[in-house]
């Protein structure tokens, strides 16, 4: 520890020890009273010092750079992971309102960090990322919380039908749906899927729909399905680089098939926006990471997401490392350089990101105002 900050933290203890010496001689009074004989400096030295976690944790260290965990280490949480619990009316609304549709979400089911940001719609509509075809998936990849079976329940034929009523009456102007890998089903749930987005698109045509879909086995001819059902982003995740995909996807996924599903939507329907996402934080190097975003933008694919591997529960994989949000702003620096149109890089970014849907909605926009203007050209 340099010698200036353990000088701040001598004067921090002095201010501390003021207070508790104040409190200590005049018992009966309010401690509004004893915070008032303050100076102005010594309750900045309080309001600057280290809180509560510091004092559990023994931790006074500034934190910087990446936490990587040594071995037999199970790494502490950094700040800039640390959010609010999910609470508030229209958090509580949304998610009573899921429970008597019988509707499932990847929120819940993959624990995500910010659901307490969507759910609650501090910075906006409340959103929420539906999950179709049920909760439980065939697959067993080892970074999901999802349930996993071999034979899950069949698919409730009035899911396409109840999503869409749900998101209609929540009045979104964009939607986000995802699904189980349903590899029982002879089609992998393509038509299913598919039925739901058209669900979706007849009670409010101008609706912006996202679809978050599996590979179905490399399967074309069910992608295909997903992809001329009017929806407006194809997104499909390659989730971590080429070499640590035996490690954390179950053996059926993999990293060429994945960029085969991508670069098959994108060659047959060209306006379509796609899009994937990569964790970081489970050993990858700075060079695989890279070639991850070449390899990407090789096939065209309009969107990346880059986001901080959280281990769901004791028995999936554990971090390797905490990267740090400067990083995280690097690698959408690179994103941006290499023709992304839109790349949202930091810790708690996850593949269905509410600032993401709010850039890719004027994106269609625009698109769209584009194609219009184009086709009136022509026929002039």
């Amino acid at each position: 520890m340099s010698a200036v900050r353990r000088h701040k933290l001598f004067q921090r203890y002095l201010a501390i020890s003021r207070v508790s010496q104040i409190i200590s001689e005049s018992t009966c009074t309010p401690f509004s009273k004893f915070y008032a004989t303050l100076s102005e400096e010594q309750k900045k030295k309080i309001a600057d010092g280290p809180d509560l976690g510091d004092f559990i944790h023994g931790d006074t260290k500034p934190e910087s750079g990446n936490i990587r965990r040594k071995k037999g280490e199970r790494l502490r949480l950094p700040k800039w992971l640390k959010t609010d619990v999910a609470m508030g009316k229209d958090y509580h609304k949304l998610k009573e309102n899921l429970r008597d549709l019988n509707l499932h979400t990847v929120c819940e089911e993959a624990k995500c960090p910010n659901i307490g940001e969507c759910w609650g719609g501090a910075k906006g509509t409340a959103t929420a990322t539906i999950m179709v075809l049920g909760d439980t998936c065939t697959r067993g990849c080892r970074f999901c919380s999802v349930k996993t079976a071999r034979n899950p329940p069949p698919p409730d034929p009035m899911e396409p039908v109840n999503t869409a009523k749900a998101i209609t009456s929540w009045g979104l102007d964009y939607v986000v749906l995802t699904s189980v890998d349903r590899d029982d089903l002879p089609d992998g749930g393509a038509a299913h899927l598919a039925e739901t987005v058209r669900e979706i698109k007849k009670n409010k045509s101008d609706i912006l729909v996202e679809c978050l879909t599996p590979d179905f086995r490399g399967d074309m001819t069910c992608v295909a399905k997903v992809a001329e059902s009017g929806l407006d982003v194809y997104a499909h995740n390659v989730e971590t680089v080429e070499d640590l995909q035996w490690l954390v996807r179950d053996p059926r996924a993999n990293y060429k098939q994945s960029l085969n599903v991508l670069k098959f939507v994108k060659s047959n329907k060209q306006n379509l926006v796609t899009k994937t996402s990569v964790m970081l934080g489970l050993g990858e190097t700075d060079d695989q990471i890279m070639r991850v975003m070449e390899d990407l933008r090789k096939i065209d694919v309009d969107c990346v997401t880059l986001g901080q591997y959280m281990q769901p529960t004791k028995r999936h994989l554990k971090v390797k490392e905490y990267v740090h949000p400067d990083k995280f702003k690097y690698w959408e620096e690179v994103g941006n350089k290499l023709g992304f149109a839109y790349t949202a890089s930091g810790p708690l970014v996850r593949s269905s990101y509410k600032a993401g849907e709010f850039y890719l909605k004027n994106l269609l926009k625009s698109r769209r105002k584009k194609e219009v203007s184009s086709t009136a050209e022509v026929s002039t």
